[in-house]
């Protein structure tokens, strides 16, 4: 199927400026699809605190990111197996109008069940934008070339990172939140645009006695729902909910099996087990997805944190965000560069996430006496050792892969990855809330408040006792950051079991 690991097995070689003609073909369409999926989730991260004075329920506003995260995994895979039987490009085309119909009903909703139900929508249209652009480009680029291409791909997604929590911030303050969704639809346009003009006939698959496996397709959804729906009742610690919890969790793990049986059956199945089990391929899903949930779910409680502890308005807590989501660009553009030189692929992110889980433990220790200014820095080299590993495992699973399930395996990188962000996101949250719970009663209801009518929540409590309460918070928070230090310390160790070490 592949080189065997550490083969050393020569790359395929493409005339430069062929290669150059062939990827700045593809690029512009897929480019600017990735751009608007990359925006979304440090877009809305930042808008939550302005969502939540809005619509209320701060309990359950990291749903507004989780739902689209489940959304998002459940409609990954779907879309590899098509692309790779009736073609990306169409898929493409498709993801993109579901993702903008999502947007606009986003833009409208009334309440936060309306916003979480359209976040849904838009997340079964996103989780096509990145695996399928992804795809596109891996058909034309070969694996330790795309470390050269790295720079403008990896420019996309810092970009997108770069402008998310600025942006969002701005736009909410000064536009209301409904605002960020609604930039959607132009970017999806535009993207669906040039897939028409650029990408042409590209990738029309082959669909001849393909059949789509409906029945992993349900099994696999009532796995992820209620198994992130458990969690979010686990949370509150208390015997009704944690009897919710147990009976979610059964239903989830009796789907797991039952996908299982019909995945080993299936002629054609949603997630080919074949490809998924192998060593490469599942220890760097793994490893990506325990990242993915450490830096999805700061990125999505850092602004409650930046706002109910730090006073900081949505425009100076977008600011504060920046060097987390900005950087992560940077430390792929750095591992890319190096894999072109060298063709090693898992030293990076081993280097990289150890630095990341350091730099984690020096915030969850330091988190009240630290700076804003030095807390923006160490985030954003945390964000840079994020980053070192978001090429390395989409390299890693296409030659692992090959060339006939590449949709599939490059949708397998997407599908895990945001299953960790929806796991780490919840398991953040009910890290955070459980802590409070803990602490009593009062203190929880004391945040929610916080987080819905700003300082004037505290009002009546004596200088005494709120800085009791803002202790609470302080410790629920560092809890939370500690649960993220141990994601990525295991992802460091994951990285050195990954047995593909060169391309």
């Amino acid at each position: 199927m592949t080189p065997p690991p550490d083969s050393g097995a020569p790359a395929q070689t493409v005339p430069p400026a062929e290669l150059r003609r062939l990827f700045f073909r593809v690029f512009p369409a897929v480019g600017l699809a990735m751009f608007g999926a990359a925006l979304d989730q440090t877009l809305v991260a930042a808008a939550l605190p302005a969502i939540a004075r809005g619509l209320g329920d701060v309990e359950r506003l990291s749903w507004i990111i989780v739902l689209y995260l489940v959304a998002n995994t459940v409609a990954a895979p779907v879309y590899g197996r098509l692309g790779d039987a009736f073609g990306r490009q169409r898929m493409l085309l498709v993801a993109l109008a579901v993702y903008a119909t999502g947007a606009t009903l986003c833009a409208f909703a009334g309440s936060l069940g309306t916003l979480a139900a359209a976040r849904v929508v838009q997340g079964i249209g996103g989780g096509g934008l990145i695996s399928l652009s992804v795809a596109l480009i891996a058909e034309v680029v070969p694996a330790r070339e795309r470390g050269r291409f790295q720079a403008y791909i990896a420019a996309v997604f810092t970009t997108a990172s770069a402008l998310g929590p600025v942006l969002g911030g701005l736009l909410a303050e000064h536009f209301g939140w409904r605002s960020i969704f609604a930039l959607q639809l132009p970017l999806s346009c535009l993207a669906a645009w040039l897939a028409v003009t650029r990408l042409g006939d590209a990738s029309r698959g082959q669909s001849k006695g393909f059949s789509f496996d409906w029945w992993g397709l349900v099994l696999f959804a009532v796995f992820v729902a209620p198994a992130l729906m458990a969690l979010d009742q686990a949370r509150r610690l208390t015997p009704g909910p944690l009897l919710v919890a147990l009976g979610l969790a059964a239903v989830a793990g009796t789907a797991l099996w039952l996908l299982l049986r019909q995945e080993k059956r299936a002629p054609d199945p949603l997630l080919p087990l074949d490809v998924l089990g192998h060593p490469t391929i599942w220890r760097a899903n793994l490893m990506s997805s325990c990242v993915a949930g450490a830096f999805v779910g700061s990125i999505a409680f850092l602004p409650i944190y930046f706002a109910a502890v730090r006073g900081l308005s949505p425009a100076q807590l977008g600011l504060a965000l920046l060097p987390l989501s900005a950087c992560a660009g940077f430390g792929a553009m750095t591992s890319g560069a190096l894999l072109a030189r060298t063709g090693h692929v898992m030293r990076w992110p081993g280097i990289g996430l150890s630095l990341s889980s350091s730099l984690l433990l020096v915030l969850t220790i330091g988190l009240p006496a630290l700076s804003l200014p030095v807390m923006a820095g160490l985030l954003g080299l945390i964000s840079v050792g994020f980053g070192m590993s978001f090429p390395m495992v989409q390299v890693s699973v296409q030659v692992a892969a090959g060339p006939k399930r590449l949709g599939s395996a490059t949708a397998s990188v997407q599908f895990t990855r945001s299953l960790g962000a929806a796991t780490g996101t919840a398991l953040l949250g009910a890290v955070l809330f459980g802590s409070l719970t803990v602490m009593g009663e009062d203190a929880t209801r004391l945040f929610v408040a916080l987080v819905n009518q700003g300082p004037a929540a505290l009002a009546g409590l004596d200088a005494a006792a709120e800085a009791v309460f803002r202790a609470q918070m302080t410790t629920a928070f560092r809890a939370s950051f500690g649960t993220a230090t141990l994601l990525v310390a295991f992802a460091a160790w994951m990285s050195t079991r990954v047995p593909l070490r060169r391309v």
